[in-house]
């Protein structure tokens, strides 16, 4: 919605007298062997902790950003119905062991009424056959208790590992239920950048000799492992890499600012041959570099529609240097564009004839 509303405020000019700017018509350059796509940070480690028991929750411990250390209590769902069924468990152990205790002096006395001749061979079976079960039915209740010791250490829920808490779910006084997310914690000192590589670019991306990752502060890093999911995203057709960076990255960044997942970053890939990129890509498109709008994280250019110019959002690739930039998608083999993206965004701009 932010993306369509800074567009549409670019867009929207009122008509006045037409100030005619040149057009160049989109057209295919030679295959690189280079591309460049946009990728995102990830921790390789990540964890979403859950509740697994219901209840209020009681404590939630710890804020987004904090750092915490492996088994530290995150948060705490109110006990007081687990206690019970701990304290119920543990009257039926006292019961059942009784009953065991009961059952094991009527045995004993029948085996010795039975050496006597006293009782039939049938009373001392009986006798057998209900200490059996009262030994059964202790243990159950011994189970029982274990299970239900088991269920009351649900009501803390800890960190897994040494993790920095990326967000929190739940504030304290919300229920909780079995399955609903607590914390969302992850570890800092492994990353790895991930990237979306078109199904078309995928024979080039594999046949990359090189790949890097480029921080949003220029940085370029190599990867240390890359990993090619094997599926395709049905809906983007498009294929996951996964670059794990060097252990520490984050602590070596040059702006002095921390690495963080969710950060934008750009994959190059280099070093395939100019046959498979072309065959992949088919000849991206290339465009003067003033024919891209730029506004942080978005690009545009001024597509020309008969008497006016109609911004439309792209996606770039590498860079040509002098020959300009390429579009991945956005604008069709032909469709003429504004040489001047800054004058073709003025109330009264028109294509030149």
């Amino acid at each position: 919605m932010a993306v369509a509303l800074l567009f549409a405020a670019l867009a929207a000019a009122p008509a006045g007298a037409a100030t005619p700017v040149a057009t160049v018509p989109a057209r295919g350059g030679t295959a690189s062997g280079a591309m460049s796509l946009d990728g995102v940070l990830q921790p390789v480690r990540q964890a979403t902790l859950a509740a697994q028991v219901g209840g209020n929750v009681v404590a939630l411990q710890v804020k987004a950003g904090d750092r915490v250390k492996a088994g530290q209590p995150v948060a705490r769902v109110d006990e007081r119905e687990l206690q019970a069924g701990v304290l119920r468990s543990e009257a039926g152990v006292a019961q059942a062991e009784a009953e065991w205790r009961n059952a094991r002096l009527a045995a004993e006395r029948a085996r010795e009424l039975r050496g006597h001749g006293f009782v039939s061979q049938a009373a001392l079976d009986q006798a057998d056959t209900a200490l059996k079960a009262a030994q059964a039915g202790l243990a159950q209740a011994q189970a029982g208790r274990t299970q239900a010791s088991l269920v009351r250490g649900f009501s803390t829920i800890s960190a897994p590992f040494d993790a920095v808490v990326l967000a929190t779910h739940v504030q304290a006084g919300d229920l909780a239920t079995p399955g609903r997310a607590i914390a969302t914690v992850y570890a800092p000192g492994a990353l790895r950048a991930v990237v979306q590589v078109p199904a078309s670019l995928a024979a080039a991306a594999r046949g990359a000799q090189q790949v890097q990752v480029e921080l949003a502060d220029g940085q370029r890093i190599t990867p240390v492992a890359r990993q090619l999911l094997p599926g395709a995203d049905a809906v983007s057709q498009t294929v996951e890499w996964r670059l794990d960076l060097p252990a520490g990255l984050a602590s070596r960044a040059t702006t002095g600012q921390p690495l963080l997942p969710g950060q934008q970053l750009r994959v190059h890939f280099a070093g395939a041959t100019p046959a498979a990129t072309a065959a992949a890509a088919q000849t991206p498109l290339v465009l003067p570099a003033a024919a891209v709008l730029r506004r942080g994280e978005l690009s545009a250019v001024y597509v020309a529609q008969g008497t006016r110019f109609v911004l439309r959002a792209v996606r770039t690739g590498a860079s040509r240097g002098a020959d300009g930039i390429e579009i991945l998608a956005g604008v069709k083999p032909g469709e003429r564009v504004a040489a001047d993206a800054v004058r073709a965004g003025l109330a009264d701009a028109s294509p030149a004839p």
